[in-house]
Order: structure tokens, then C-alpha cells, then sequence
């Protein structure tokens, strides 16, 4: 029996989301469309939440060896769209090396516009084979706020680093209105091969050093001017190794004697956090961009250690709406 619909034109895991700026000057989708294995829920939006939510899931909770996800997200001019997710994004194993799954990111953002993009890890279950490509391009005055971070596994199973193979490449670039060429202001690529290891160097648990989650977090534009120069303050103000405190007993005491600041109690809070935490992190600014490079020995630690730094400052939960920051409480 012949179909009375028209056969549909969308492939299977591709999406397509366009977020603008509605007459009430609240941001609201424009469209959203997707295909499975990729889905796509946005609840109703008040003018109180600061952007508009998108939660990006996947049927079963994760994606199965072969499976490809195309999205791409259109943000027009002052409009403001957040991104999470409900929990760890599961890679499940693959068959054999050459069964990739993947997922590509195309993102514009134009004048005024912002994107958080604030989800869940990445958990590569054991012998999964997955690469992540996105890309962000933006006008001079949009704004991208980005989290891309990936775990050990599953521990629970005793998966730790156990991946056949994990690429992640994140690019932003600079858009003009065509007079000139788009600029390339960061490319970051993180390549974590746990089958193909060259002779006689150490595993790719090894090479972790203790970590159970690294990450990257990138901010660029006007929105994110603010927390990205809270960063790079704090890195700088980091004891730096070797350092010595050459004070007496006594002084150090008197000097602990002194009322401290709301700033100085969080930040030794922070230090302890770290410490306990085992967190390594370093803020450098590339191209405008603000790279901020992040490595803990859990997941919660990382969680709570970039949510923490995130709601000190304040700015990004300001534009963007408490929602936008859920997953990193």
C-alpha cells in the first residue's frame, strides 16, 4: 500500500534548532526539529529564566557503536539559548575499532546572541570508539559559554580509562559579514587512544595520572567577559609550586589574625576543594577566547569545583538563567 504522506527528508540523528528574540524580549525557539537516536525537549520559557532550555538526550540514554548525531543551532541576533543534559552522556561499546560513533556540532551565533553549553560528562563505556567534533562560529559581539569534559567510565564495573578510542575537537571561529574571511581564534583537540598505545609507553590509565574526568571550558564574547577575567585572576593568584613561605611562626600567626575578606574565605575554601580534590586546572587566554584546561580525581569534584567558581562570579547564571548551570551543581 502506498504511503498518502510525503516521505520525510531528514536523515536519522539529525536536528536542527533556531532560537530567537521574541517581541516581549524573551528568547523563545523559532523551531526544533530531530530525528532518532538524537532528541530534543524544551520546557515553556519565562521572561524570569534569561534564555530559553533545551535539554539534549538520547533515547536509552546514551548512543550505541554507530550511531551519528548531526546538530546543528542557529541563534539570532540578542537571542540567548542554554543547553544540558539529564546525566552522563553514555557511549556504549563498540563492535570493533572501525564502528565509530559520532557527533557533530554546527553552531551560529550572531550579534548579541549567547550560547551556554553547560552538560553532563561524557562516559565512554569500555572498547567504545567515539569522536566529537563542534563547532562555534560567532559574530564580534555574541557569546559562547562551553563545557566539553569526558570520565573514566563506568567504575562501578571497574572501567577506568578502559576506551577503545575518545577524539573531541571543539573549534571557534570569528564571522564577519563577508568582506573577510572567517577567522580561526581556537582549536582544541583532546585524542585518548586506549587501543592503538605506541610500543613500550605507558597505558592510557597510566597516562591519566589519577584522573577520573578531564575537561575544557571556553568562553568567549561579552556575556562571558566577566567570568572569563574571574578565571584567569584566580589562576594567577594560584600558589605556584616550589613557592615558600618564608614568614616566622609568629607572623604567620598574625597575619591568619587578620579579618578576611567574603573573596579570601572562598578562595581558601577553594584551595582546600582543590587539594582534596586533586585539581589541576590552568586559565589562558588565546585569541580573545578564554581556555580553561581541567583535570580531578572524581566527577564530583570536577562538578562541584567549576560550579563553585561559576556562582562565586555570578555573570553566567545573571544571563543565562539558574537552569542553564543544573548540571554543574
Amino acid at each position: 500500500m502506498t504511503s498518502p504522506f510525503p516521505k520525510s527528508s531528514s536523515l536519522a540523528g539529525e536536528g536542527r534548532i533556531v532560537a530567537r528574540l521574541s517581541p516581549n524580549d524573551i528568547s523563545a525557539l523559532e523551531s526544533m526539529t530531530y530525528q532518532y537516536p538524537l532528541k530534543l525537549i524544551s520546557p515553556a520559557t519565562t521572561a524570569e529564566q534569561g534564555s530559553v532550555l533545551v535539554f539534549l538526550l538520547s533515547y536509552g540514554g546514551g548512543l550505541v557503536g554507530g550511531d551519528q548525531i548531526n546538530l546543528s543551532i542557529e541563534i539570532q541576533p540578542k537571542a540567548r539559548l542554554s543547553i544540558v543534559t539529564q546525566g552522563h552522556t553514555k557511549i556504549f561499546r563498540s563492535p570493533q575499532l572501525d564502528i565509530i560513533t559520532r557527533q557533530n556540532l554546527k553552531v551560529e551565533i550572531q550579534d548579541g546572541g549567547a550560547l551556554c553549553l553547560l552538560p553532563d560528562p561524557v562516559q565512554p563505556f569500555e572498547s567504545s570508539v567515539y569522536e566529537q567534533i563542534q563547532i562555534f562560529r560567532l559574530t564580534p559581539n555574541a557569546s559562547l559559554c562551553l563545557l566539553d569534559w569526558v570520565t573514566q567510565g563506568r567504575t562501578a564495573r571497574g572501567e577506568n580509562w578502559s576506551l577503545g578510542r575518545w577524539v573531541g575537537r571543539n573549534e571557534v571561529w570569528s564571522t564577519s559579514d563577508g568582506a573577510t574571511r572567517d577567522r580561526l581564534l581556537v582549536r582544541d583537540t583532546v585524542i585518548l587512544d586506549g587501543a592503538n598505545r605506541p610500543a613500550g609507553s605507558s597505558s592510557l590509565r597510566e597516562s591519566m595520572y589519577g584522573h577520573a574526568v578531564v575537561g575544557t571550558l571556553i568562553l568567549r564574547g561579552p556575556m562571558t567577559k566577566s567570568i572569563g577575567e574571574f578565571f584567569l585572576a584566580e589562576f594567577a593568584a594560584l600558589p605556584r609550586l616550589g613557592a615558600r613561605d618564608f614568614r616566622s611562626a609568629e607572623a604567620r600567626k598574625k597575619d591568619e589574625a587578620i579579618p578576611q575578606s567574603p573573596l579570601e574565605r572562598w578562595r581558601s575554601t577553594r584551595l582546600e576543594q582543590e587539594r582534596n580534590g586533586q585539581i589541576l586546572w590552568s586559565a589562558a587566554n588565546v585569541r580573545g577566547c578564554i581556555v580553561v584546561k581541567l583535570g580531578a580525581a572524581t566527577v564530583e569534584a570536577a562538578r562541584n569545583w567549576i560550579g563553585s567558581m561559576l556562582f562565586q562570579e555570578g555573570s553566567v547564571e545573571q544571563h543565562f538563567g539558574e537552569q542553564a548551570l543544573m548540571c554543574v551543581r
